[in-house]
């Protein structure tokens, strides 16, 4: 894949732009797209600068992140608590996502969508209000190994990091998840999956796919 070099502020413009012009494959008056990355690549940054320039373009936008929505941690640590595959599999609540955020937003669906429902530190739901995204709104869902799973994503965003890169960035406490992103990888191949690929090895210097 060829990727060229990009300002982060060119980037987002260029993605802000084409979203805010979209409409929803399935007819649903609400686009739903995707920054993923893993948290080295801290996808919860480009989703926040994409969610406000879809605003200055007068959008209504509901930025939420996959850690909000991890499992309690008798599920997600049963096997351990640096198992890489139960990082991969088990982590993160997909049911809670699709039941809380995506059915929500569904052709016929309410708008009513819960910003989080797990806090990992407590380890005790969140008790968040549901927040009501009216229609011609925009979710930005971001974090880690979020294709690949069916959602109805409109656009995606994949933030890739190299091998080297990824370990280099991962504090040493969370290097036990490097043999999950290997698999996502391997399995779910993110470049080929998402609409724009962003390489981030560098973070102040971004290079892209280009709008496919």
């Amino acid at each position: 894949m060829r990727l060229e070099a990009i300002t982060w502020d060119r980037l987002t413009d260029a993605l802000a732009g084409h979203i805010a012009a979209m409409t929803a494959a399935d007819g649903s008056p609400w686009l739903r797209i995707a920054v993923d990355g893993a948290p080295a690549a801290a996808p919860g940054e480009p989703a926040g600068r994409l969610a406000e320039a879809l605003r200055i373009r007068g959008r209504a936008v509901h930025k939420a992140g996959a850690f909000g929505f991890l499992r309690p941690a008798s599920l997600r640590l049963e096997y351990g608590r640096e198992d890489p595959d139960a990082f991969h599999d088990e982590w993160f609540d997909r049911r809670a996502l699709w039941r809380e955020v995506f059915a929500p937003l569904e052709p016929a669906g309410t708008g009513r969508v819960l910003p989080d429902l797990w806090d990992p530190v407590a380890d005790r739901a969140t008790r968040s209000r549901y927040v009501e995204l009216p229609p011609g709104g925009v979710l930005v869902l971001h974090g880690p190994l979020l294709l690949g799973h069916g959602f109805p994503f409109d656009f995606s965003v994949h933030l890739k990091l190299s091998p080297a890169a990824l370990a280099r960035r991962t504090p040493p406490d969370r290097r036990w998840t490097l043999p999950a992103f290997a698999r996502y990888e391997d399995e779910t191949r993110p470049e080929e999956a998402a609409d724009v690929v962003v390489r981030a090895d560098d973070p102040r210097r971004p290079a892209w796919s280009g709008l496919r």
